[in-house]
């Protein structure tokens, strides 16, 4: 609890500049949106209000950026990869918006 507080705040913080703020905007819409298949199929995050169980709870789990990264180039498990189907900024802006929201940066 304490973990996801802090990293709230922290997110809080970057969000005060406008451009870390519109990284996390583009972030949220690729996880919920513009992804195919979409990250809320799979994934709980609260933030996106989504509630998937075929891959880990994001809010516990509390990735790092660079896990998150990793993760969405390459695929990790079941996940498959979107290093082909997402650019380089679209993964940096997803990766962001999670290690944010869950306190895991």
């Amino acid at each position: 609890m304490i973990k996801h507080a802090v990293g709230l705040l922290i997110g809080a913080l970057v969000t005060m500049n406008g451009v870390a703020d519109e990284q996390l905007e583009q972030g949220k819409k690729i996880f919920t949106q513009e992804a195919k298949p979409s990250c809320t199929v799979c994934h709980t995050l609260s933030d996106a209000g989504s509630a998937g169980t075929i891959g880990p709870n994001l809010d516990d789990l509390a990735p790092s950026m660079e896990q998150v990264q990793n993760a969405v180039r390459s695929g990790v498990g079941v996940m498959p990869a979107f290093g082909e189907s997402l650019s380089a900024e679209q993964i940096e802006a997803v990766a962001r918006y999670v290690a944010t929201v869950t306190g895991g940066e």
